[in-house]
């Protein structure tokens, strides 16, 4: 079995890779523990953090962020006022409830723009320049015209329209199944100077395939910080020796080659859950506080807001960033329930409203975390699965392709919209069936600027995107050098 100790097929990696708890299989552990006391005198200004908002299911662009010149208006409420309490489209700029007018630093001619009504809190970001909007992102293999689409003359996304498979392509370029995504593999190059690679990337929002990297491994949290194996602490079973006893059977390490290596890889887990555990700031009083109750836009009811929470947790790690050795971390949360057939202006409402106070409370989060404002060092964007039908189906809307998304942060250039946006309607050039948009802006070319501004060299990008060779343009301009 000797063919079994050579890359990639080690014993060593084989684990690591099937429990997931390994940060990197290329140096020991200890070696990460030994180089933790360097980390904490890195220079705050070389940290960098990257932070996916996968909105799962769907999110209706054209609802999201809108073209109110008059052209584009009247076609909007021809096709979208279906008539009835039933009818998906939005109150106009000016009405009581209706869409709030923004301002592109790049006028787009004879172009008006506006964002639903409940993104109140991201248009003052927008209007500040910590935000700014990039116009029918899509999964592409490439460049792709309306005759290439239907005469498939040109390579393809497998399974468009299927949630599962686009959410994988979006997030790793292939679709469900896929073993790295691109958040990963972004960790895997401009992380390499982490001196602890176990907290390169981190999910506040369980299992995902776009924080799964070559030699990285996400690392999953909780709410309360890193999930700890149930029963190494407190009592057991009633008993509190109980809780030594489970340590001493878990760590026990036989002759067996394959129970050594187990043992190692669940001792490591143990220790990252408490390094972590040490270096996160508290919630709340004398930590980042918590995010204030957001309001229900149709109820009025006040609640907590799940991804202001999610996004509380990548805030405290942040805080920890100099005890966990680490200058570029990737995370990964999500919103859910955008995939609205049915029902969609109530709950397209709720969700936008969610949405725009989660961002906000993670800006003015970061503006004083610790007395520094990281907000120039920490860039959050927005993802989906597709976007919709501009089409009605009655009282939703159905699966799409293109979308708009979000970028936000103080080393965006905001205030701004990038690309050409979209013919508003159907039966447009790039309708593709009941008004879904096909993408003008890949995947690969959004990421890719993200990428060079976290410190990926132009190099280096095809290791990360294997098809930005397919376009020419391969930086957006959204991001400061």
């Amino acid at each position: 079995m000797d063919h079994m100790n050579t890359p990639p097929f080690s014993r060593r990696r084989f684990l690591a890779s099937m429990l997931g708890l390994a940060g990197t299989t290329a140096a020991p552990f200890a070696l990460n523990l030994a180089a933790m006391g360097n980390a904490a005198a890195q220079s705050a200004d070389d940290y960098k953090a990257m932070v996916c908002l996968f909105m799962a299911g769907g999110n209706d662009a054209f609802n999201t962020v809108l073209a109110t010149d008059n052209a584009s208006w009247t076609e909007y409420l021809r096709l979208r006022n279906t008539g009835g309490s039933d009818s998906i489209h939005l109150p106009g700029v000016g009405e009581t409830g209706g869409v709030l007018p923004v301002s592109p630093a790049s006028a787009q001619a004879g172009r008006a723009f506006a964002l639903h009504p409940q993104l109140g809190a991201l248009k003052s970001l927008f209007d500040n320049g910590r935000a700014a909007i990039v116009a029918n992102v899509g999964t592409l293999i490439g460049p792709t015209t309306l005759a290439q689409y239907k005469a498939r003359s040109v390579a393809l996304p497998p399974k468009l329209f299927s949630h599962n498979d686009q959410q994988s392509t979006w997030q790793s370029g292939a679709p469900e199944g896929a073993s790295t995504g691109w958040g990963g593999r972004i960790g895997d190059v401009a992380g390499a100077g982490n001196a602890n690679a176990t907290f390169t990337a981190i999910s506040a929002a369980g299992n995902t395939v776009f924080l799964s990297g070559r030699q990285v491994r996400q690392f999953q949290v909780g709410q309360a910080g890193a999930v700890p194996i149930r029963g190494l602490s407190g009592s057991l079973f009633g008993s509190t020796a109980g809780a030594g006893a489970l340590h001493a059977i878990i760590n026990e390490a036989g002759g067996d080659l394959i129970e050594q290596e187990h043992a190692a890889v669940v001792q490591r887990a143990i220790t990252s859950q408490g390094i972590l555990a040490g270096a996160m700031l508290p919630a709340g009083a004398g930590g980042v506080p918590n995010p204030t109750p957001y309001i229900h836009p149709v109820t009025g009811v006040a609640g907590v807001n799940p991804l202001a929470v999610q996004l509380q947790t990548v805030a405290r790690i942040i805080a920890g960033r100099g005890a966990l050795g680490v200058k570029r971390q990737v995370f990964y949360v999500t919103l859910g329930s955008f995939d609205t057939h049915d029902r969609q202006k109530v709950l397209h409402a709720d969700l936008m409203a969610r949405l725009a106070h989660a961002l906000a409370y993670f800006d003015s989060t970061l503006a004083a975390l610790q007395g520094v404002d990281l907000r120039r060092q920490v860039t959050t964007f927005t993802a989906s699965d597709f976007g919709r039908t501009f089409s009605s189906n009655g009282d939703g809307t159905d699966h799409g392709w293109g979308a708009h998304h979000f970028i936000v942060g103080g080393a965006v250039k905001g205030r701004d919209i990038y690309g050409a946006f979209p013919v508003t309607g159907v039966g447009h050039a790039l309708d593709v069936g009941s008004g879904a948009l096909l993408p003008t802006t890949s995947v690969d070319q959004y990421g890719a600027t993200l990428a060079r501004w976290f410190g990926v060299a132009d190099s280096q990008l095809a290791q990360v995107f294997p098809n930005i060779g397919n376009f020419s343009q391969r930086d957006l301009g959204f991001m400061t050098a």
